[in-house]
């Protein structure tokens, strides 16, 4: 059985509202190229900035 990648080893990215760095996660795999928020508020923070 092959081991997980450990979380330092993933891609991170920075947050385009807060500015913190965010790491990879599973449910983003098919999309990471498009993700530029860590989070839904930052999200949403972003629209109403």
């Amino acid at each position: 059985m092959a081991k997980h990648p450990k979380k330092g080893d993933l891609p991170t990215k920075t947050c385009a509202t807060c500015g913190r760095p965010f790491t990879w996660r599973k449910k983003w795999a098919r999309v990471w190229d498009e993700v530029r928020y860590c989070s839904d508020r930052c999200r949403g923070a972003r629209k109403t900035a």
